[in-house]
């Protein structure tokens, strides 16, 4: 995969080892940059606390306390674990002006992040596709 400035992450894979390692969903997301059908995904109803993770490389993503229902169909967040944890580009695809939400550790594709959240958690909404994700759940 190449991202739109062919930038290198520090825990990236060869594609080889991202196949052997992901089903064959979770790589055409994260790797392809496709995109599940929404409200089909294993954390979109997800209400447990914990943390999620990149599926490729295991980097924490998203608190369980930024989700919430934006009814969207796929888990929606209000901000990352920290604005390291991400990496955003802009996305011209399907006749669609979007910003592309990358794994900051490996550049995997984890979802698009728009400006229509809640207004009062900073108005940003991070749409990101369960297949992309692992989930910790807090002890």
């Amino acid at each position: 995969m190449k991202n739109q400035e062919n930038k290198s992450y520090p825990g990236q894979k060869s594609e080889e080892q991202y196949r052997k390692e992901l089903d064959a969903d979770s790589y055409r997301v994260l790797r392809e940059k496709g995109t599940e059908r929404a409200f089909t995904g294993e954390y979109y109803l997800n209400k447990e606390t914990g943390i999620y993770e990149c599926k490729a490389c295991g980097n924490e993503i998203f608190h369980s306390s930024n989700k919430y229902d934006s009814g969207c169909g796929w888990p929606s967040f209000t901000k990352p674990v920290k604005p390291e944890a991400i990496d955003v580009h802009m996305d011209y695809t399907h006749g669609m002006i979007r910003e592309e939400i990358l794994c900051a550790n490996c550049g995997s594709h984890l979802g698009h992040r728009f400006p229509d959240g809640p207004s009062d958690q900073g108005g940003i909404r991070y749409c990101i596709n369960s297949v992309s994700l692992d989930f910790e759940k807090e002890k």
